[in-house]
């Protein structure tokens, strides 16, 4: 595979993602790690993606609240239109991090009576301009890579909350393996998130679909609705629907 052809690639997987493993990338790509680690050099000087230790994150993924480069934002927006349709006045709900689940809050009708509950410093900052909202930051030890709270003291406090839904923004789901991601503290953080809450929502655009990573989030029978910018009546979902999943 030419260098072009790797890099694409790499791209590609990160703006799916969120994030990418050297280690990973080395078996994919089949080249080794000191190849991989040189594109994703390459990629970062060229402000494609951050580099960072083992890996590389996407840009979209790391925001600020100025950035604007956000990969598949019309998809993400249909995703957040759906799921704010869910939210009632007087609930409350906790939120995860990610792009889909900052466009959910931005689209969240002003007017909107609620208590949001999230782990995520960009979410939380996002909540801050709801005008008629309340926000409750769970704070503790910062993962850099995903922005959000994590440790043993989040989980702690999220036992003692009993929450509407659980809105989360998904790494990668398939029928068979449920919901997966790359990072332990933040996969004991979202199983948290999901005990507190009655129904757990999982948000993903459908090039998440059937897809894994290393490490288990949930079984498929543990979420209770899934909402991707694809039509309900999609074959692609067929399998998400045979395992018990409401899907919007």
């Amino acid at each position: 595979m030419l260098k072009k052809e790797r890099q694409a690639y790499i791209i590609q997987q990160i703006n799916i993602h969120n994030k990418v493993l050297s280690s990973d990338l080395s078996v994919q790509l089949d080249v080794s790690e000191d190849t991989v680690r040189r594109d994703l050099q390459e990629l970062a000087d060229e402000g494609k993606l951050i580099k960072v230790h083992g890996g590389a994150l996407s840009k979209s993924f790391h925001f600020t609240l100025e950035t604007s480069t956000i990969y598949s934002l019309p998809e993400k927006k249909s995703i957040a239109y759906k799921a704010i349709e869910l939210i009632k006045d007087g609930m409350f709900v906790v939120l995860s991090g990610g792009t889909t689940i900052r466009e959910l809050v931005k689209a969240l009708p002003p007017e909107l009576n609620a208590t949001f509950i999230t782990v995520s410093v960009p979410i939380a900052l996002e909540l801050l301009e709801h005008p008629s909202s309340e926000v409750i930051f769970l704070g503790n030890k910062l993962s850099k890579t995903a922005q959000i709270s994590v440790g043993a003291e989040v989980i702690q406090r999220l036992s003692g909350i009993r929450a509407d839904y659980c809105f989360l923004g998904t790494n990668s789901m398939d029928a068979n393996y449920g919901i997966t991601d790359l990072e332990w503290e933040i996969i004991e953080v979202k199983r948290a998130m999901m005990h507190c809450a009655q129904k757990t929502v999982s948000l993903a655009i459908s090039e998440k679909l059937n897809t894994t990573q290393r490490l288990q989030v949930c079984k498929p029978e543990e979420i209770d609705i899934l909402i991707t910018e694809l039509d309900p009546s999609d074959p692609k979902l067929v399998p998400y629907v045979q395992k018990g999943i409401t899907v919007l």
